[in-house]
């Protein structure tokens, strides 16, 4: 499977696979008796590849978790199928849109939500995968389409002259080889603790030595490591904040930008470009965030890009980009529209939230992943009350706004939320005060403000 929050290209959804992998996979893996070891975990010493081609000949049961199709998962699950007559066991989120060649294979799936997982959901899945664990161990029967439409087929056996094909250096120790194959996955998860604790340069150092671990044994970069380092890099603002902005879109730059329909890539580089022209770096920024924007916002349809594209119309409507009275209308009619759609969209997630939690009534409150859950859905439904009251304020819909900051203030959030939240909207009541005049109905604050 994947490591760290990647993309499903078909319907831009971004999923967790830690997330996964941390609560539906491992605990029920190792309630078995069973030492459960992931892709990025392996020990090795010299090429990934000869110890990932040993441990899916060897390994006594492979879980294949095909989410996001991701393409690794995929040729890996066919070395295993070819290697193997049974023991392996496919899954995938629900949404997963199944490749041709899929079709007639058994695919366990599961609901994610994106960054969490269901606690009523992780006991569903958690219960079904056990049994199926304890199902394909003790039958033996056959689970490859390989073995299963070629009957004369022998499982290959490796020699023991070719399992000396990367011996662990003389000078590597076994404590060295270890730490090798560790660093990766303690580097991201360390990398993302450093996050949420909002210590970004220290964040920044981990995924930088991610990255470059990573790329020891791939020709390719790893766009999660990418993005998450784009991030940490321009929220660490150092040595300059322009400075950070810059660099953060050049590690951008390096996983193909400019043709890129990755909607993370495309909305971190908007975003970039957005705090660029904040910080009086050029109207070419405010253009090229724009168009970020507009990709992002219309290939995954969510309310955050569609509230960074509404604003960045209303900063074009009052710069030197419009030339005329028309174009400056234009672009204040394309934010209304999209506040409008935001609007529809708070409604949708909001619904979708409720139902969540409505289903997760009966937590155990004592566990880490409930309250990692119930934090979760605390921090959706505020940013989706604070979209709605941006969304609102720029409509002119006003009574609403103050109805949606209300309901925003009694919800447990960090401060750093809100203080983005209230930056955000100060810029956009800036602009607004000096180009609502052409908007219809003419934009006003009420009472004089």
């Amino acid at each position: 499977m994947g490591f760290g929050t990647k993309t499903d290209y078909v319907n831009g959804r971004k999923l967790n696979l830690d997330k996964s992998y941390r609560v539906l996979i491992k605990p029920v893996v190792e309630s078995r008796g069973i030492e459960c070891v992931r892709a990025d975990e392996i020990l090795h010493s010299g090429s990934i590849d000869v110890k990932m081609y040993q441990e899916l000949l060897h390994a006594d049961l492979v879980i294949a978790d095909l989410s996001t199709a991701n393409p690794n998962a995929l040729y890996e699950l066919g070395v295993r199928h070819a290697l193997r007559p049974y023991t392996t066991i496919v899954i995938s989120e629900d949404k997963l849109v199944y490749p041709f060649d899929l079709n007639h294979i058994l695919i366990s799936s599961y609901t994610h939500l994106g960054d969490a997982i269901g606690y009523e959901e992780v006991g569903r899945f958690r219960d079904a995968l056990g049994k199926q664990i304890d199902e394909v161990l003790s039958k033996k029967e056959s689970d490859s389409p390989v073995y299963t439409y070629l009957h004369s087929l022998i499982p290959p056996k490796l020699a023991d002259s070719i399992s000396q094909a990367s011996p662990v250096p003389a000078s590597d120790s076994k404590e060295d080889a270890a730490a090798m194959g560790q660093a990766l996955s303690f580097m991201v998860e360390t990398g993302e603790k450093a996050i949420s604790n909002h210590e970004f340069s220290q964040a920044r150092d981990l995924f930088k030595s991610a990255l470059a671990l990573s790329e020891k044994d791939k020709k390719q970069k790893d766009i999660y490591l990418v993005h998450r380092l784009a991030f940490c890099t321009y929220k660490a603002a150092e040595p300059t904040l322009q400075e950070s902005l810059y660099l953060a879109l050049k590690y951008l730059d390096d996983i193909n930008l400019a043709h890129s329909n990755d909607p993370e890539t495309v909305g971190t580089a908007g975003t970039i470009k957005k705090k660029l022209y904040e910080a009086g770096e050029g109207s070419s920024h405010l253009e090229d965030a724009m168009l970020y924007f507009q990709r992002s916002y219309y290939l995954l349809n969510n309310r955050y890009h569609g509230i960074n594209l509404a604003i960045c119309c209303v900063y074009r409507a009052s710069s030197e980009l419009c030339d005329t009275k028309e174009q400056r209308i234009a672009d204040l009619v394309t934010a209304q529209r999209t506040w409008e759609r935001v609007l529809y969209l708070c409604d949708r997630d909001e619904k979708e939230v409720q139902e969540k939690l409505s289903q997760d009534n009966s937590w155990d409150s004592s566990s880490d992943e409930a309250k990692y859950l119930e934090d979760y859905y605390h921090k959706q439904k505020f940013w989706i009350a604070v979209n709605r009251a941006e969304a609102n304020f720029g409509l002119g819909n006003f009574d609403a706004y103050q109805e949606a900051i209300n309901k925003a203030k009694l919800l447990t959030h960090p401060k750093w939320m809100w203080e983005s939240f209230e930056s955000q909207l100060e810029k956009l009541k800036t602009r607004l005060k000096g180009s609502g005049q052409l908007m219809n109905p003419v934009w006003t604050l009420p009472n004089g403000n």
